[in-house]
């Protein structure tokens, strides 16, 4: 891959541009990338009451509870006022991946999974946030480590 920087006058604002002959999975890894850094923030409102902007990529969890949707960071727990299957869309192949009817995970924030309980799988989170999973949802999650191959080696 070649990264190449051009500084010019003529642009007043910056400018990136993938290119490759083909539409494959490094272009869709680079495009999901970028995609979390310079998307549209969320907006949420954290435990006290405070209105927020949250960048997809700090998310470790979106999860509905209730008729509620929320999204937990790193150090936070929000209110989201979309609904889970409109975040799924609106994240659409940006490392995000339902694991279960009720959430959806960054799957870059995951540290491993415990597969010794029967039916359920345990899913930890690098922050130490513990989530479960069921086995029919395993393949689904085997296929992006496969994209993703040497990013989560010893996951399972």
């Amino acid at each position: 891959m070649q990264i190449k920087t051009l500084i010019d006058k003529k642009y007043t604002e910056a400018e990136i541009h993938v290119c490759k002959d083909i539409l494959d999975d490094e272009v869709r890894y680079v495009m999901g990338e970028l995609h979390n850094i310079f998307d549209e923030s969320l907006t949420g409102t954290d435990e006290k009451g405070n209105k927020c902007m949250i960048r997809p990529v700090d998310i470790v969890s979106f999860y509905a509870e209730g008729q509620k949707v929320f999204a937990i960071d790193n150090k936070r727990k929000y209110s989201i006022s979309h609904k889970l299957y409109e975040i799924e869309k609106k994240l659409g192949n940006s490392g995000f991946i339902r694991i279960s009817k009720s959430e959806i995970v960054n799957f870059r924030k995951i540290k491993s999974m415990d597969m010794s309980l029967t039916g359920t799988i345990k899913v930890i989170m690098k922050s130490g946030y513990e989530t479960y999973t069921s086995r029919r949802n395993v393949a689904k999650i085997k296929e992006m480590l496969i994209k993703n191959r040497g990013n989560h080696e010893g996951i399972f």
